[in-house]
């Protein structure tokens, strides 16, 4: 199951007390739930809504307040749920692409915000190795549609506009959705982000730990940390004792080597590629984002 925000399993638990109050066979009862639930959201609504006017009008430090508190992922949240948020779709948006930049850049590339319509249609651009190189449908997945879907839950789709490497945008009819907002995980979402194991070993040299199930090779050349499927993708072999030389994996089996910070392409062109695992600050904790098995398998 993928790990859900405290105000996701709230709102959970919430919406299973409703749903059981409206099984029931008493029509007066179910009547009294939906009205029950209609007036505590107006009520909170008012109320929230009363608070944040009279924490901007206590001076110049009432949008230093509000902006705190929309930093907040649960109270981001609340204040979504009611419309309430201080800063707009766009800008949420952008502040989404701003946390994974620095994943992406760790891999050569960046991504571009080319707009946001009043329908919450996202349309992204990527740049450099997230574009064109095969583990970028995966890069992308795991990273940018989740952060923009935590940020923005009322976008209502995600596109990816053009071809690798700065080639002219597809036509509008050539764009790839990459799927529809979520207010909260669903049971069956890919993406499975779990906490990145202490690494107080990896100096220098690439580690395989277990994560979730599945071995994860770690590794950190110069100053960043990369994650990635733990089997070469040449020989099939365990990457368990690779070596690390700059910014090339290099197979203990086989000999193949891949840029770790180049989304793990091969260093003879061939095409092949390590899976990358994105690793993000959520929450305040550094986690790793896992595809389902059959996705991970799919990619390699």
């Amino acid at each position: 199951m993928p790990r859900q925000t405290e105000l996701e399993r709230r709102i959970a638990a919430v919406d299973q007390l409703v749903r059981s109050l409206e099984s029931g066979s008493d029509p007066a009862t179910r009547a009294a739930a939906q009205e029950l639930v209609g007036t505590l959201l107006e009520l909170h609504a008012t109320a929230l809504e009363r608070i944040l006017a009279a924490i901007e009008r206590s001076g110049e430090a009432g949008p230093a307040i509000v902006e705190q508190l929309a930093r907040d992922d649960m109270v981001s949240g609340v204040l979504l749920l009611h419309d309430l948020h201080p800063h707009d779709r766009p800008t949420r948006v952008l502040q989404a692409l701003d946390k994974t930049r620095p994943y992406l850049q760790s891999h050569g590339g960046n991504v571009e915000l080319v707009g946001v319509d009043d329908a919450g249609v996202v349309r992204l651009r990527l740049q450099g190795s997230c574009h064109g190189c095969p583990s970028s449908a995966m890069t992308l997945k795991l990273a940018i549609e989740d952060a923009i879907h935590e940020a923005a839950p009322d976008v209502t789709a995600i596109v990816v506009e053009g071809e690798a490497n700065g080639a002219p945008a597809a036509p509008h009819g050539g764009l790839v959705a990459l799927g529809p907002a979520r207010h909260s995980v669903p049971a069956d979402s890919d993406a499975v982000w779990l906490d990145v194991p202490p690494l107080d070993d990896l100096d220098g040299a690439p580690q395989v730990y277990e994560v979730g199930g599945r071995d994860v090779l770690f590794c950190r050349p110069d100053a960043g940390l990369y994650a990635y499927g733990a089997h070469c993708p040449a020989c099939q072999a365990d990457l368990a004792q690779a070596e690390l030389s700059g910014h090339m994996l290099v197979c203990g089996t086989c000999g193949a080597g891949f840029d770790v910070v180049r989304a793990g392409r091969a260093a003879d062109q061939s095409g092949l590629h390590l899976d990358p695992y994105p690793i993000l600050p959520r929450d305040g904790r550094l986690q790793l984002a896992l595809p389902p098995l059959s996705a991970a398998a799919a990619v390699g």
